[in-house]
């Protein structure tokens, strides 16, 4: 197999649609098929109206409406896009376990099973299997288990390809990549499918940004590397605590210690806490790889990262509750944003949620303004975590279009994602809105403290 005329992804999630989109506009000559079962997504994926697609992402409709029924297409029709593909990119939803042995660390892997047994049962030429999905190492050693055992004569290779994306700029990152990973086998075929991949890419990225490597480094390189960034984000929040206590400035020392060169100044910006689909599932599924391996002690070093940032969310939650004399009960707090970070409307394990439930046990009332969030999904979020009852959540907490309305009659604002647009709103405005005394609790680090004071407002940030 020399030359890809043919792709399908299988998933067409956050990583698989914007990802393919690029491929897709960077390889014309290639026919790419996403294929998902889940008819809505694919139906929004194709709609006429770029603003209705299933993921935002700057940047993305633009790409899509380049490559769109050009050489890329969206469809539910998984075996067709099986028997057509020359190479298979797995990139469907790993979440962590919720029962079972390893449930809450181990990483749930029935989806990626579930593709491989499908590949397999329809698969009728040699195919490469490309890893997408963030997965534990040695998954690559199941796959070749149950796709070269299916007496069909097909042969397959399997490589890892793990992704690095930042949710918001995810397109920036296809376009510029730090690094490319290739993992796969190191024998003759093995290479070969290497470097067919490593040629899809080598299209726009350049070659010495293209890493290959054994499949079993590549597949522990995406854990670490995100084990690494939670790190940082949990000790700089650790930080921030102290900074509470002692009159430090955390913003100062963030600035002091990111001058250091052996350190650097990314992901030292304190917050309520990290959240999205892969930082906390990543480290808890380190955790269990590493106690499944007798490892304890490594396993409890990252499971700290865990509890840090679990300790920061209600923290913030408590100040919150400290701040409004010790009591939220019936009082309005409103929430500036509901997705775990600017520039996405995914809300996965974002710390607004935690926050929110936490609020909820004080029978807070809760309003929220996201601007790419919908109501649903607010709800849908609450509900999933299952500690309150849909009725109570639909009774306290709403969702509102209008960051000005949602300030009405308001104790307090919580600033949960840091959206450009909050910097940039009538802050008088919304003083005038609000019930007196005036709370901004700046779960972000984002707006100028010293002028909201001004304003009237009692303004709490975190690491201040």
């Amino acid at each position: 197999m020399n030359k890809i005329k043919n792709i399908c992804c299988i998933g067409a999630g956050y990583v698989g649609g914007p990802t393919m989109a690029v491929i897709a506009l960077k390889n014309p000559h290639i026919k790419v098929n996403i294929v998902d079962i889940n008819e809505k997504r694919i139906e929004d994926w194709n709609d006429e109206n770029l603003d209705k697609l299933p993921i935002y992402e700057p940047g993305l409709a633009e790409v899509i409406a380049q490559t769109r029924n050009e050489n890329l297409f969206f469809s539910t029709d998984v075996e067709q896009g099986i028997k057509d593909a020359d190479m298979i990119f797995i990139s469907v939803n790993t979440p962590t376990k919720t029962y079972g042995k390893g449930k809450g660390q181990a990483a749930d892997l029935k989806y990626i099973e579930l593709c491989a047994r499908q590949i397999a049962k329809v698969a009728t030429n040699d195919k490469i299997v490309v890893e997408k999905s963030t997965l534990p190492v040695r998954t690559a050693e199941a796959l070749k288990s149950i796709l070269s055992n299916t007496g069909t004569g097909v042969n397959y290779e399997i490589l890892s390809n793990p992704e690095f994306l930042a949710e918001g700029t995810a397109i920036e990152d296809l376009f510029n990549p730090d690094r490319v990973l290739i993992g796969g086998d190191n024998t003759k075929s093995g290479q070969e499918a290497k470097d067919i991949l490593s040629s899809i890419y080598e299209s726009w990225v350049p070659k010495d940004k293209v890493l290959q490597t054994n499949v079993w480094s590549s597949e522990l390189s995406k854990l670490t590397a995100n084990a690494f960034l939670a790190q940082r984000i949990s000790s700089i929040n650790a930080m921030s605590a102290l900074c509470e206590k002692t009159e430090a400035d955390v913003d100062e020392i963030a600035k002091a210690i990111g001058m250091d060169s052996r350190i650097g100044p990314k992901f030292l910006k304190s917050s309520v806490g990290f959240g999205g689909s892969c930082f906390q599932k990543d480290v808890l599924n380190l955790v269990y790889i590493a106690k499944s391996y007798g490892l304890d002690e490594v396993a409890e070093y990252w499971n700290q990262v865990i509890q840090l940032n679990d300790y920061q969310k209600r923290r913030f939650a408590d100040h919150i509750i400290k701040t409004s004399y010790n009591t939220v009960s019936d009082k309005q707090i409103t929430f500036f944003g509901w997705a775990f970070k600017k520039d996405t409307n995914d809300t996965r394990e974002s710390a607004a949620i935690y926050v929110a439930d936490h609020l909820l046990d004080e029978n807070a009332n809760i309003t929220i303004y996201d601007p790419k969030v919908s109501a649903e999904k607010v709800y849908t979020d609450l509900e999933y975590l299952n500690t309150h009852t849909p009725e109570k959540i639909r009774s306290k907490v709403k969702i509102i279009n209008d960051p000005y309305e949602a300030v009405k009659n308001t104790y307090g604002i919580a600033i949960l994602t840091e959206w450009d647009e909050f910097i940039s709103y009538d802050w008088n405005k919304i003083f005038d809105l609000t019930l007196k005394p005036a709370n901004i609790f700046d779960g972000r680090n984002i707006l100028d403290s010293e002028k909201l004071s001004s304003i009237g407002f009692k303004v709490s940030q975190i690491g201040k």
